[in-house]
């Protein structure tokens, strides 16, 4: 079974805003990560390389190797015939990624709160700041401010490795878009986890500070079990 993405079109060329001025690869890349992981696009859609090229204003070559970049990242992929693909996740799939997920942070976390200098800690308390009611949960933006909250707590590990291999993982459910999905009661809980994590955090109690990483993602487990989800193709 596939899980969707929310609202999603068939086309990420309709989403590419490419940057001004001479594009390289890294840029492509970029802009093709930002699209994929926003989920605005259907799992399953073919990537038109020469409509991505035309689009930035290159050959296809640069194209290409920005796909195959994608490919290795796990957001693309790649089938004879049939060119590249946007991804497809089952439900299973989606829950093995949040258990990476929690496993990676979790590792990164408890050398964070030990770590932080009181500018990481500010950043954290202003990333939860951003999460406020000003934040539409029915947008990207709401998305994003969720996932900027994790990324402040789990930076001041120092473990640049570590870090992208968190990154990754993100990218590779952020499609989903599971903030903008849960219910209103789920996503309240989800958002007072936040708010006891950086009180953990900013306490530097390691031990309470995994038990609260755990409990979170065993919510956000839970949570996406109940996703919709599509028959199989």
């Amino acid at each position: 079974m596939r899980v969707e993405a929310t609202e999603p079109t068939t086309s990420i060329v309709e989403q590419l805003r490419p940057p001004e001025g001479q594009v390289g690869g890294p840029s492509i890349v970029t802009e093709l990560r930002r699209a994929l992981v926003s989920g605005a696009v259907r799992p399953g859609s073919p990537i038109p390389v020469d409509e991505v090229a035309k689009v930035f204003g290159v050959s296809r070559i640069p194209v290409r190797e920005a796909l195959k970049n994608l490919q290795g990242e796990g957001l693309l992929e790649h089938r004879p015939r049939m060119g590249y693909t946007v991804t497809s996740l089952t439900s299973d799939e989606l829950a093995e990624l949040y258990l990476v997920r929690g496993a990676l942070e979790g590792a990164a976390l408890s050398a964070a709160a030990t770590r932080a200098t009181e500018a990481d800690r500010e950043r954290a308390r202003a990333a939860l700041h951003g999460q406020g009611s000003d934040a539409d949960p029915a947008t990207e933006t709401f998305q994003r401010s969720s996932r900027h909250f994790h990324e402040a707590l789990l930076a001041p590990c120092r473990m640049p490795r570590l870090l992208h291999m968190v990154d990754i993982a993100w990218n590779l459910t952020e499609p989903v878009q599971t903030m903008m999905r849960v219910t209103d009661g789920e996503r309240a809980a989800l958002e007072h986890d936040h708010v006891e994590l950086l009180e953990a955090f900013l306490d530097r109690d390691v031990d309470r500070l995994q038990r609260l990483a755990t409990e979170h993602h065993q919510r956000l487990t839970q949570a996406i079990s109940r996703i919709p989800i599509d028959d199989p193709e």
